[in-house]
């Protein structure tokens, strides 16, 4: 019973220590009250430690987060430089090589059309019906120079006075007397026949060749007439050609369609 008792009189004392603990907080903040202090708030404990372990577990996970973030973010960027890196490139390259082919096209374009062929476009009706008028096509450059002129080839002529060129038919070589007697070629005094003709068409006419005197062909001098003699400025007006005013020889036509061939190759 004693014991008891003391126990009884221990819990009555820790009673009156809180009672008094509290009091004591209650007049402390009273006290501050009064002189105009705001209280201190007492924080819960267990509110503390929660928080205390999030931003713990926080400040521990975000040293690694932040460093795998940091890993994608530079793979990322990596990636992205690497993407424009190959684009430019790229694009450099085909850049490059527009350009390459570019200039393979034109200097293949230079040495054909120097060496080896010339555009060519009909004007007027000079050789007609063999060239009509407007004609487009193209003269073998490389021929004449390997192979000469032989009687009768198509040549294109370039004419420095008029700075024009002339489609016509070589009809006397260098060394020949040349003339016409009657519409016949005669060569060297030698009637020569002009197979290309089209009858259907000098027909037409009541004298298709007038009589041309006879003319002696110097060293590299040609004599050059068109198909369609009554229409034709050729050598009869210019005299004899020289070889260096002879470009090219021979004719493939492109168009029109109805032509197209070669003529005279």
């Amino acid at each position: 019973m004693e014991h008891d008792r003391d126990i009884d009189i221990l819990d009555i004392k820790a009673e009156e220590n809180t009672e008094d603990l509290g009091f004591l907080a209650e007049t402390s903040v009273l006290e501050r009250l009064s002189e105009g202090e705001a209280p201190e708030e007492t924080p819960d404990l267990s509110e503390t430690q929660v928080f205390e372990n999030l931003t713990s577990d926080k400040r521990e996970k975000q040293p690694g987060e932040t460093a795998a973030l940091k890993k994608i973010k530079d793979a990322g960027n990596s990636e992205d430089e690497e993407g424009k890196t190959s684009f430019r490139s790229s694009a450099l390259k085909e850049v490059l090589l527009f350009f390459r082919d570019l200039g393979v096209c034109l200097a293949v374009v230079l040495v054909v059309v120097n060496f080896i062929l010339r555009p060519i476009q009909v004007k007027g009706s000079s050789m007609y019906p063999t060239l009509t008028n407007g004609a487009l096509g193209v003269s073998n450059l490389l021929g004449y120079r390997m192979d000469g002129i032989e009687r009768f080839d198509i040549v294109i002529i370039y004419v420095e006075d008029k700075n024009e060129y002339l489609v016509k038919r070589c009809v006397g070589l260098p060394g020949e007397t040349v003339a016409y007697r009657d519409q016949t070629l005669y060569i060297n005094n030698e009637p020569v026949e002009e197979p290309f003709f089209d009858e259907s068409y000098t027909s037409t006419y009541d004298v298709f060749m007038e009589d041309l005197d006879e003319i002696t062909l110097g060293e590299d001098e040609y004599f050059c007439l068109g198909d369609n003699r009554p229409r034709s400025t050729d050598s009869r007006v210019y005299g004899p050609f020289h070889k260096d005013e002879i470009v090219s020889k021979g004719v493939f036509i492109f168009f029109p369609f109805s032509g197209f061939g070669v003529q005279t190759w």
